[in-house]
């Protein structure tokens, strides 16, 4: 016979699992990117570790996607299942100070269990920054792509208009791209300068691998007037992606947020 134990009814001894949200804030350069892989250090590969070690059971965690090597995340989201009895600033607190400097949980909350890391994204922010003066950062050169040459930014941002909207980024996406479909949908592209730096912020649901970074050098090429920006249009019908510009740098690139 089938049955299930009410709420009310529950054993005093049974355990109840709850699951949990992390944000996570890292500084890319040292790792092989987000996901656990078998040639090097991941992000991931540590926080996993780190939480093993506070929960005394083997951990995983699922996050809102990958980054590659050498890029940053400012708020990478990740859920993860436990029976501990542990409190949300007690895990926030336990976790930083397993894990080095360039990894810090930021924040750490309990959600439903119908919660999903990966499957409950609405949209994604990326940003791209670039250093464009005369002479390089000691203090930025890790999170920027410095290029000392003249870019026309109104090219650029007339490039840009391009991606917004729903196409097939094939000559976006990187040769060992695994997606099983090339169309994304970009929802806004937003160039701006600060600071001596030049910021380009890429809204949408879901990217392809090297497709934000492919976006950019394929920008930084209009730019330099390379290309026309009204060839973007004809680099995106090609679906070729030997016709779009160069992979711009892991360096430079950063999640910014992901909404649920």
């Amino acid at each position: 016979m089938q049955f299930e134990i009410l709420p009310n009814e529950r054993s005093p001894n049974s355990v109840m699992k709850k699951k949990y949200l992390l944000i996570i804030e890292y500084e890319g350069t040292n790792y092989c990117g987000w996901q656990v892989q078998k040639n090097g250090v991941s992000v991931q590969e540590l926080v996993e570790k780190a939480l093993t070690k506070i929960t005394k059971s083997k951990s995983t965690i699922l996050s809102s996607g990958r980054t590659d090597a050498g890029v940053h995340a400012e708020a990478m989201p990740a859920h993860f299942t436990t029976e501990s009895k542990m409190k949300p600033f007690e895990f926030l607190y336990a976790l930083n100070s397993y894990l080095p400097l360039d990894i810090t949980i930021k924040e750490v909350r309990k959600v439903p269990m119908s919660f999903n890391a990966r499957g409950s994204v609405k949209r994604k922010v990326y940003r791209y920054t670039i250093l464009n003066r005369n002479y390089p950062s000691a203090l930025n050169f890790r999170r920027s792509w410095f290029i000392p040459h003249d870019l026309d930014v109104a090219a650029m941002r007339r490039a840009a208009k391009y991606f917004i909207g729903k196409h097939d980024f094939t000559s976006f996406r990187a040769g060992n791209c695994n997606a099983k479909t090339p169309i994304r949908i970009i929802n806004s592209v937003e160039i701006f300068k600060e600071n001596g730096f030049l910021k380009l912020e890429f809204q949408g649901k879901g990217f392809l691998k090297h497709m934000v970074r492919n976006l950019v050098g394929t920008l930084v090429h209009v730019g330099r007037k390379r290309i026309p920006a009204k060839q973007v249009k004809a680099i995106l019908q090609a679906r070729n992606r030997r016709t779009a510009g160069p992979t711009a740098p892991a360096q430079g690139l950063c999640l910014i947020k992901v909404c649920y």
